[in-house]
């Protein structure tokens, strides 16, 4: 039988999943997704991604910051059989979890027990994981504890960051909950998750700060982490200059650590153990550019290897 599918999620990335979860023979039934939040430059208030899509689709859509009665009622009003979460972005308390006959299950990115939170694929990238897992599991009172039905994997390509990642992992995320379904409708109760876990806190600012002093890997780890959100930076004549685009270099390193220098036209870093490449940057003040249009601008500056990055 299809179950009847309340869709739980918040941002792009859940759309993803929403929208393959609409390809499957299950019926959605409606959304639950986070209030209204302010956007852009001048703050203005703006449904999320999820609450867009659900409108779209002619879907009933559920707004919440946080568990209510008033929740509650409206979740019982679609009579829901099960709930897919995907980036819903609030915990749902004990009493939300009793309300629907089946559950809900979320499709998390990573390979439980290993990088619990709320920035799995992140903190993987960042620990320098070659592969990125996504499973799902039934949500339990403790924080991404619960049994396991499906797990998949992918691999880091050369240049591949979190963002890419996560949106490959959320476009096959309609198909691992159709399984999990599937193992759901046929008595299937999850494998317990074994070993050591480990958590995946939510990325601040500081985590994108990039430190030239560590070896390249390092650093490249860190840019893809973060890449896009919260992005990755360090700073120029004391202001934050942001990294759009990094890559690898065999460059010979010139400078001390933080000099940039130009390697037939391209700008590189000097690490403790190499160069790393500069592809876009953005000054503060300005836009994402070109790196090589930003070190032209600096003329002989660069030449002259006065200028450190820090």
């Amino acid at each position: 039988m299809a179950f009847k599918v309340l869709f739980a999620g918040t941002p792009d990335l859940a759309v993803e999943t929403l929208n393959a979860l609409m390809e499957t023979d299950h019926e959605v039934v409606g959304v639950l997704t986070r209030e209204d939040a302010p956007q852009g430059r001048k703050r203005v208030l703006t449904p999320s991604a999820v609450a867009q899509r659900g409108e779209e689709l002619e879907l009933p859509v559920i707004k919440a910051n946080q568990w209510s009665k008033e929740v509650a009622e409206e979740v019982k009003k679609l009579q829901a059989d099960i709930a897919a979460v995907v980036a819903f972005g609030a915990i749902l308390p004990p009493s939300a979890l009793d309300l629907l006959p089946h559950g809900w299950i979320n499709l998390h990115f990573s390979s439980l027990p290993q990088w619990r939170g709320a920035a799995p694929v992140q903190r993987a990238l960042m620990a320098g994981e070659s592969e990125i897992f996504s499973n799902v599991f039934r949500i339990e009172r403790g924080l991404d504890t619960g049994p396991v039905f499906r797990e998949e994997s992918t691999g880091v390509g050369p240049t591949d960051t979190a963002g890419e990642i996560l949106l490959r992992l959320a476009r096959s995320g309609g198909s691992l909950l159709n399984e999990a379904f599937a193992d759901i409708e046929a008595g299937g109760e999850g494998i317990p998750q074994s070993g050591d876990p480990t958590h995946a806190a939510k990325l601040s600012l500081d985590d994108g700060r990039l430190d030239w002093n560590l070896p390249k890997a390092d650093i490249l780890a860190r840019y893809r982490g973060v890449t896009p959100e919260p992005g990755a930076w360090c700073t120029f004549n004391d202001a934050r200059f942001k990294v759009g685009e990094l890559a690898l270099s065999d460059a010979t390193p010139a400078g001390p650590v933080g000099t940039v220098h130009l390697v037939n036209k391209k700008p590189v870093v000097t690490v403790s153990d190499g160069t790393v490449e500069l592809i876009k940057v953005q000054p503060a003040g300005k836009k994402m550019m070109n790196a090589a249009d930003w070190a032209r601008g600096l003329g002989s500056a660069v030449a002259e290897q006065k200028v450190v990055l820090s």
